[in-house]
């Protein structure tokens, strides 16, 4: 990926009615990039996006595109487009016309107006729909019309808030791969706004996790998921076992009372620690051959695999397997050290806050 610096926030912090929404984010976005802004709804996510689009101005900090401040820039100004949740087509309008739109706007010429319907409509497979209203088409076609809306006026930036929020699964799914295919033909840079980590996971080159206004993790899907930096990353994204424990020295957790062999080190000896472990990372074996054992309380089929809760040492513990073990069950579990993430426990609510600030 080209390391190249498009857009760079700086310090940005923005209240509303007193409240701080965003408190000095500091965060740059490469060209070329596909970039997730994730998080619960009131993180600020949707605000940073507003912010970046020229939809809100930062009460402190600055906004730069190639190095340019373009924080008092209205949106117009900006080398960006926006598709919104609700698509906002004009539905007096046909397909056409509202592709149109912005062009007619910047009076381009009709013949480059034309060519211009043609190529968004091929790009977002709706060739033919020009003279459709946009009633006539499902969720997913509409919000394929807003995006070939965005995309003719040749922004650098498309900026997407929740566009696919309001399909079903189904389209959902079909649109993710969609955009992926869009944005690789067209080389612009994405920002795209989500709370669902599977949307985030499956579409973004880098992952921006955010909560109460802060950065919390910036990552690839991978390092988030593998690699979460505290207890709300992992707990938001994906299901996770997180579980109070005792770092008892380098490359050894106590957790629940037994010890674990683990990979970390620096954390001291006999530190209070938070430990992360997936349901897929834990391995139910014989119970002669676990470090702890306990019983199973819960199993669900899920397709792909077994959902199972096995209560051990007074918690319940979530495992994921391609092998099943009954209710009732005694079982052992084992967990691979290089499958147990530590974590320093926060002190304070305003610590666990900020605790994944860069």
């Amino acid at each position: 990926m080209i390391d190249n610096k498009l857009i760079e926030l700086v310090n940005i912090t923005k209240r509303y009615d007193g409240n701080t929404v965003i408190d000095e984010l500091n965060l740059y976005i490469r060209e070329n990039e596909f970039l997730t802004l994730l998080g619960p709804s009131g993180c600020g996510k949707t605000t940073t996006l507003r912010i970046i689009g020229g939809f809100e101005t930062p009460d402190e900090g600055k906004v730069l595109f190639n190095g340019k401040d373009i924080t008092k820039l209205p949106p117009n100004e900006r080398q960006l487009n926006t598709v919104f949740q609700k698509y906002a087509l004009f539905t007096h309008m046909t397909i056409a016309e509202n592709i149109a739109f912005g062009l007619k706007i910047k009076k381009k010429s009709r013949e480059y107006i034309k060519d211009k319907i043609k190529y968004a409509l091929k790009l977002v497979n709706l060739d033919g729909y020009e003279n459709r209203m946009p009633d006539s088409l499902s969720g997913g076609q509409q919000q394929r019309i807003a995006i070939a809306r965005a995309i003719v006026n040749e922004p650098k930036v498309l900026l997407l808030d929740e566009p696919l929020g309001a399909l079903d699964l189904k389209l959902r799914q079909d649109m993710q791969y969609e955009l992926i295919r869009l944005k690789n033909e067209l080389g612009i840079t994405f920002v795209y706004v989500t709370h669902d980590q599977e949307e985030a996971l499956t579409m973004s080159d880098t992952i921006m996790v955010m909560n109460q206004g802060y950065i919390q993790q910036i990552g690839s899907p991978e390092d988030i998921y593998n690699e979460p930096k505290n207890a709300f990353v992992a707990d938001f994204i994906g299901e996770s076992n997180i579980i109070s424990s005792t770092m008892v020295q380098d490359k050894l957790v106590n957790i629940l009372g037994a010890d674990f062999p683990c990979v970390d080190t620096g954390f001291g000896q006999n530190t209070p620690v938070d430990v992360v472990i997936r349901p897929e990372d834990i391995d139910l074996v014989a119970p002669e051959n676990g470090i702890i054992t306990g019983r199973v309380t819960s199993l669900i089929f899920k397709g792909v695999h077994y959902e199972m809760e096995v209560m051990a040492n007074g918690y319940e513990w979530l495992v994921h397997s391609t092998d099943m073990a009954s209710v009732g069950s005694e079982v052992g579990i084992r967990v691979d050290p290089f499958d147990i993430q530590i974590m320093n426990k926060p002190e304070s609510e305003d610590e666990k806050a900020t605790a994944g600030e860069l």
